[in-house]
């Protein structure tokens, strides 16, 4: 094979050796990508191999590359002996572990900081393969952080929605710190009250409000320690805020308290406010306002008030300057025995009542399906039209009993539907044997009663005529 075609199958045995190398690295040897080490203490730079190394010949070397510098030769070796040191400095610094080719730095300290770069040349002597491995170990050396210490400007309360509170957090000892603040043991995010610096070790909540306060800690962290602050709380003037009015007289339907006459009636004006706010009562009466009182309860005799007057209870918190009121309606009115057997008779009767009303609807329900089902007058005529015929052409006798079961008060129906002209003739309605629907009205009806009625229809008839 010569020319094109034998370069070309040169490339890809080639070509396929590298992948297949390719392959055997990333099998063969393991290095951890980053260690976090500690200042002072010892870092082992540790170098797995899934290989007998008995059965192999490795030669290879350790590089570091500081941070900004360039990469410097530490230590060459070749199976389990050291060849060369870069240097005489490095001497105590980095030792070489056989027989896996790890690398311990006894003692960490700022220069030991960098990337470590292994390179690996491993023959297998029974195959007659060499394979080349490069692996790199990122190390980072810090110091524990102490625990921090966190301060509050101003120190004091602060009036919500007129001032601001700034929050540090600090450590003595601690390299590549990052802080977190936390808030009643939550972390606290970015809002628009809430802005913080770049490594989040200041805090600034503007303006401060009801809802900040709480207690507050700050998180100090880095590769290899965490701590946490003491807690701080941060206190808050702000109010009122949920006024209302309660008394534990009379009956209260809404903003209408109900009292009976002459009754002595205590009313509290209740809000959410620090420091505690004042309150104001102030009386309304024929659109003139008139200040009764000052204070968080107000006395009323009712037998000096007019059936009903209208009150306004005003709060105030001195240090926010923010002020709510809120209104009610006193009426003077007979309460029977008193407010809490009525409330509990009310109560006890919706039941009841719900029960009595139910019953009722139930037997009216049953007494109307029986009724119509019973006595509808269509029905009785259909039941009389139904009869046999020779029972219709039987001639009636004293005491018949059909006459008092027919006999009744009936309105005027249609029976749809064609009769036989032998079951229409046998009646009164011969004339309207041409007639397609058969029409029927009580008078037919009454032609069935005896000419001499027994007792029971004289009864009948005499409620009928006086009906």
């Amino acid at each position: 094979m010569e020319g094109p075609g034998r370069r070309t199958f040169i490339a890809l045995c080639l070509y396929t050796a590298l992948l297949t190398l390719s392959e055997v690295n990333s099998e063969i040897v393991h290095v951890p990508s980053v260690l976090h080490g500690v200042k002072g203490k010892s870092l082992l730079l540790s170098v797995e191999t899934y290989f007998r190394l008995e059965d192999v010949e490795i030669q290879g070397s350790w590089y570091q590359t500081r941070p900004g510098g360039p990469k410097t030769l530490m230590v060459t070796f070749h199976n389990h002996t050291v060849i060369m040191l870069a240097s005489m400095r490095h001497r105590n610094r980095y030792f070489f572990q056989p027989p896996n080719a790890s690398l311990l730095i006894p003692r960490l300290d700022e220069a030991a900081e960098g990337d470590y770069h292994l390179d690996l040349d491993i023959h297998f002597p029974q195959t007659q393969e060499l394979v080349r491995a490069e692996r790199t170990v990122h190390v980072t050396v810090d110091v524990p952080v102490s625990t921090p210490v966190i301060q509050k400007t101003p120190s004091s309360t602060v009036v919500e929605d007129k001032e601001n509170v700034t929050w540090t957090c600090r450590v003595e000892n601690g390299t590549r710190v990052q802080y977190q603040w936390l808030k009643n043991n939550m972390p606290l995010d970015v809002s628009d009250r809430h802005q913080f610096s770049q490594d989040n070790s200041t805090l600034v909540i503007s303006p401060v409000r009801k809802k900040d306060i709480g207690q507050y800690r700050c998180l100090a962290r880095n590769h290899i320690s965490q701590r946490q602050s003491h807690t701080l709380d941060l206190s808050v003037f702000y109010g009122p805020y949920n006024l209302a009015v309660k008394s534990d007289h009379g009956l209260r339907t809404g903003e209408v308290f109900t009292v009976n006459p002459g009754e002595l009636v205590f009313f509290d004006c209740q809000a959410d406010s620090n420091p505690p706010n004042s309150c104001m009562w102030i009386s309304k009466t024929n659109n003139a306002t008139e200040v009764i009182t000052v204070g968080l309860r107000l006395e009323v005799t009712s037998y000096k008030l007019a059936q009903a007057e209208e009150f306004l209870c005003r709060a105030f918190n001195n240090v926010t300057q923010k002020q709510d009121e809120t209104q009610f309606t006193l009426v003077v009115a007979s309460l029977g025995t008193g407010k809490e057997r009525y409330v509990q008779e009310s109560r006890s009767f919706s039941p009841l009542a719900a029960i009595t009303l139910s019953c009722l609807f139930i037997c009216c329900m049953l007494l109307v399906y029986f009724r119509r089902s019973c006595h509808h007058p269509k029905r009785v005529l259909m039941n009389i039209y139904n009869r046999p015929l020779t029972e219709q052409r039987r001639p009636h006798r004293s005491g018949h009993e059909d006459a008092t079961e027919d006999f009744g008060i009936y309105e005027f129906v249609s029976i749809p539907g064609k009769m036989e002209s032998t079951q229409a003739s046998s009646r009164s309605l011969a004339h309207l044997e041409s007639v397609q629907d058969l029409h029927t009205t009580i008078y037919d009806v009454i032609r069935h009663i005896p000419e001499t009625p027994t007792l029971a229809t004289q009864s009948l008839l005499g409620k009928q005529c006086e009906g």
